[in-house]
């Protein structure tokens, strides 16, 4: 196949392509390497990928084997036209968007272009070159206050509670427009959050790493009582990569008649970890106790995301599995390569 993945110098989207490089698959990875996060670990994502960084100072393509980069914002509307239409893609993958929570209350514009301005764009391009699937990243942050445990893809998601959880439910609702409209098979990926080794900095769990080793007091929220369903980077990628191969079927609402080659997955590893908890795992795989300073819990974020995935397990056999200790663990043996 030839394969869209927008983000490709992102925490998934490296990871992804870096799995598919080892099929027979024309990969074709975009991203504008924004600053949101230092892009040096962005290049250095690249450079593993088999690519040289070093030369988008002069050039915004660069290529290895089967994978093309291309230096490309989801917002550059004539050059995403363009990109379909020279490239005429069998399936896209879109991992490209303006990530962060607490980001969204600073610069809500980012969130526009980037989720908004650019999905649309994707999908005019899948809509237009007859894309057969298009598989994009939603947020488990689309449930917001939901007090309903476990957090199912059948739950009501109408109250997020940032602009950021906005523009990841509107995704899952232009899709769905798109997939009643023009036949286009799309499945949307609520993913709850993801760690393992080349991610986020603006993570909690790589900042607390940073700090612990370095004897700094660490930020903990809600007294360390909020719970997250984290998911292991490798479960990820198992999971979207299982997904990319089934197409949706055209599905019926229940309550409407609309029909729609549509469908949503949670993907979270089904078991919630306390804060503490997850502290604690850190503090082993550093091997030194956190200073602590107990904080109230910010604006937009919620006190637990626990994953239903039994449609995800039923429809693909597979069930994230990797325990937070066991995942933060191979986190810090990259960490301590990386930086120490």
């Amino acid at each position: 196949m030839k394969v869209l993945i927008t983000g490709a110098a992102g925490f998934i989207g490296f990871h992804l392509i870096k799995a598919l490089q080892a099929f027979d698959h024309q990969i074709v990875g975009i991203d504008n390497l924004n600053d949101y996060y230092d892009p040096q670990l962005k290049l250095d994502r690249l450079n593993i990928l088999g690519l040289d960084s070093q030369a988008l100072n002069t050039q915004t393509r660069l290529e290895f084997g089967k994978l093309l980069f291309i230096k490309l914002d989801l917002a550059d509307r004539i050059a995403i036209a363009q990109l379909f239409e020279q490239e005429k893609f069998d399936l896209v993958v879109n991992l490209g968007a303006q990530a962060g929570v607490r980001y969204s209350i600073k610069n809500p514009h980012a969130y526009v272009d980037s989720n908004l301005v650019g999905f649309v764009n994707i999908l005019e391009g899948c809509r237009q070159t007859q894309v057969k699937h298009l598989v994009y990243a939603s947020s488990s942050s689309v449930y917001g206050m939901n007090t309903k445990q476990p957090f199912s893809t059948d739950d009501r998601v109408d109250y997020p509670i940032s602009l950021y959880a906005a523009t990841k439910k509107s995704n899952e609702l232009m899709a769905h427009t798109y997939s009643h409209l023009y036949g286009l098979p799309t499945t949307g990926l609520r993913f709850f959050t993801v760690y393992g080794p080349y991610g986020r900095p603006d993570m909690a769990y790589f900042s607390f790493t940073q700090k612990i080793l370095k004897g700094e007091s660490i930020d903990v929220f809600n007294n360390g009582i909020m719970q997250r369903d984290f998911t292991y980077i490798d479960d990820i990628i198992e999971g979207v990569m299982r997904v990319m191969k089934r197409i949706p079927a055209v599905q019926e609402s229940e309550l409407t008649q609309v029909q729609a080659p549509y469908k949503i997955y949670n993907i979270g590893n089904n078991q919630p970890v306390t804060l503490r908890r997850f502290i604690t795992a850190i503090e082993t795989a550093c091997g030194q106790k956190a200073q602590e300073n107990l904080l109230p819990m910010q604006p937009g974020d919620v006190p637990i995301t626990y994953a239903d995935v039994d449609d995800l397990i039923a429809d693909t056999g597979f069930k994230p599995s990797t325990s937070i200790e066991e995942g933060i663990e191979k986190f810090m043996n990259w960490y301590k390569r990386y930086y120490v």
